[in-house]
């Protein structure tokens, strides 16, 4: 059982729940689990916003959904001067095979299923600064579920996974180590970002939340000194219904990224698991 809820990253209502339920449904897909029933949350401003709105952002959460095989049995709607939106999910996992953060062992690979870069994409959407290129991209993957990414990583032998979400990529990344005891070697240069994100971090669009993940990190990340600090932000940016981390061993994981590939999903081999030594939880190069 899992809740998750997310205030308006988008204009579009109806896109806005939409991307509100994949990002709840993920919790469960990144356990190897299957979402089946789930109770909606919606909070509303409707001294300010016309009540169609209110009904488009529920048809939003409906949608994906119904995209999931997840039925949504009930929920509850407040008054709240900003609009905000999520499920409470459950889900079923096969206790064999069932992912846990604790899981993860040394010698596997790191797989991302989904580029970064969406917490600068929705902040800069926020202040009509976003190219319209990146905008449509970070909102299709937002709205993408980790189905395909969860149906892929069990096949290919994953032991643990996390979806990288509000905490960004260090910090998912960081809570696998810290539970299975092991440090993580993390390539850079391998990360897939959002075409655009960069640039405009560069520039400063950057939410306060990302700022703030790395800023917690930095004590447990060892970042070469050819990693600039644009790319730290990057790694540490607040994303919404990113993709799957899996820790795959290294034999599968051709036939991981191949599969994932194609059935359309983005698959990145961005670095590798070993035993844990004295120092930080990662080595980022």
């Amino acid at each position: 059982m899992t809740i998750d809820v997310v205030t308006a990253m988008v204009d579009d209502p109806r896109i806005f729940g939409a991307i509100a339920a994949a990002n709840s449904v993920s919790d469960v897909y990144a356990m190897a689990g299957l979402p089946m029933v789930a109770l909606s949350f919606i909070g509303f401003p409707s001294d300010q916003l016309p009540i169609e709105v209110l009904g488009e952002i529920a048809a939003g959460l409906r949608d994906t959904c119904e995209r999931a095989g997840c039925a949504i049995v009930g929920g509850h709607t407040i008054v709240d001067p900003e609009p905000k939106a999520g499920l409470a999910v459950t889900g079923t996992a096969d206790r064999a095979v069932v992912w846990s953060q604790r899981a993860a062992l040394p010698g596997q690979l790191l797989v991302l299923t989904k580029p970064i870069g969406t917490g600068i994409a929705v902040q800069a959407m926020k202040g009509e600064r976003c190219p319209p290129l990146l905008a449509e991209r970070a909102i299709a993957s937002m709205m993408m579920l980790n189905r395909v990414a969860r149906d892929a990583g069990l096949a290919a032998g994953a032991t643990s996974a996390t979806d990288v979400t509000g905490f960004g990529l260090l910090g998912h990344l960081g809570n696998i180590c810290d539970a299975s005891s092991v440090r993580a070697n993390l390539v850079s240069s391998q990360v897939p970002v959002f075409e655009g994100a960069r640039e405009l971090a560069q520039l400063g669009v950057v939410p306060g939340g990302s700022k703030r993940n790395l800023k917690f990190m930095e004590a447990l990340v060892d970042f070469a000194d050819a990693v600039d600090d644009t790319t730290r932000l990057l790694l540490a940016d607040a994303q919404t219904s990113g993709g799957l981390l899996l820790c795959v061993p290294a034999a599968n994981v051709a036939a991981l990224v191949a599969r994932l590939t194609g059935e359309g999903a983005s698959a990145a081999v961005i670095g590798e698991l070993e035993a844990r030594k004295d120092g930080p939880l990662i080595r980022v190069t």
